[in-house]
């Protein structure tokens, strides 16, 4: 009887230590789906910016395209021409901003993808965990009732004795 019952108790004790690294887990999941919701909009914010950046890239290549037309037809307008030269070069400086804004965007987006690919990948470690904690708990559970079965059992034994 003491046996049972201490294997009661040890069975009660692992269900208890079940359940708590299944809480664990389940606190862990629910902490890398919010960094993954938190990436995700950083991405999208990123991919924002990167659509505004090209934007401004194709509008000051046609800024540049304009002002080199320009100061072509303005060759007899020295002053003029020299004023566009001026603005020519201060708008390829803009671009030259630009595309290195660009580049730095993609590399940033870039970096983004590959911590959304290893979060994806923690999380999808985390729920395989997570299954397998319910399903060790699930089992725990049957043999716990099992056991209580048995001692139903050999009590009702005992007492018809």
């Amino acid at each position: 009887m003491d046996k049972i019952k201490e294997r009661f108790t040890l069975l009660g004790q692992k269900i208890e230590a079940a359940e708590a690294r299944a809480e664990a887990a389940e606190a862990e999941n629910k902490k890398l789906n919010q960094s993954l919701l938190e990436r995700d909009q950083e991405l999208s914010s990123l991919q924002h910016k990167l659509t505004l950046a090209e934007e401004e890239l194709e509008a000051a290549e046609g800024k540049v395209k304009e002002f080199k037309g320009a100061a072509e037809e303005g060759d007899n307008h020295r002053t003029t021409g020299e004023n566009l030269a001026r603005k020519v070069q201060l708008l390829e400086e803009e671009l030259d901003k630009a595309e290195k804004d660009l580049k730095e965007t993609t590399e940033k987006l870039r970096q983004v993808d590959v911590k959304a690919e290893h979060f994806e990948r923690a999380v999808q470690r985390a729920e395989q965990e997570r299954d397998e904690w319910e399903k060790k708990y699930g089992d725990a559970v049957e043999k716990y009732q099992q056991s209580k079965r048995e001692l139903d059992e050999v009590v009702a034994q005992m007492e018809s004795l």
